[in-house]
């Protein structure tokens, strides 16, 4: 299957909600949630774009970091949602919710007006 390439302001536009989303999953790292991303179809994320996103997260109270050695390999930094969070993705996905419905419901007006 072909990898979709979303828009990236359509991108920027929700990596903050879909990083917390994947945090909320459990305990994860920067890799893993590149990956977790492109496997929900969202495409390939730059290490360049991620990370300053988590530090921010991370500043704001919404993760935090903790490293944890590794026997296999080198050891490796995990994110883990906060309380703050957690309440951070439930609002800011019912507002995404919210706004996909909106857009939805005007693009389907707007369809059938023009009689498609």
């Amino acid at each position: 299957m072909d990898e979709v390439i979303w828009p990236a302001q359509w991108l920027r536009g929700v990596l903050r909600l879909m990083v917390l989303a994947v945090i909320a999953e459990g305990p994860t790292y920067g890799y893993e949630i590149t990956q977790r991303l492109q496997r929900a179809g969202l495409g390939h994320l730059k290490g360049g774009t991620l990370y300053p996103l988590l530090r921010r997260l991370a500043e704001e109270g919404a993760v935090v970091a903790r490293w944890h050695e590794s026997e296999t390999g080198p050891g490796r930094k995990y994110f883990y949602l906060t309380r703050y969070g957690v309440e951070q993705l439930e609002q800011e996905r019912y507002r995404w919710i919210e706004f996909t419905n909106r857009t939805t419901t005007l693009l389907d007006e707007a369809t059938a007006e023009n009689g498609e």
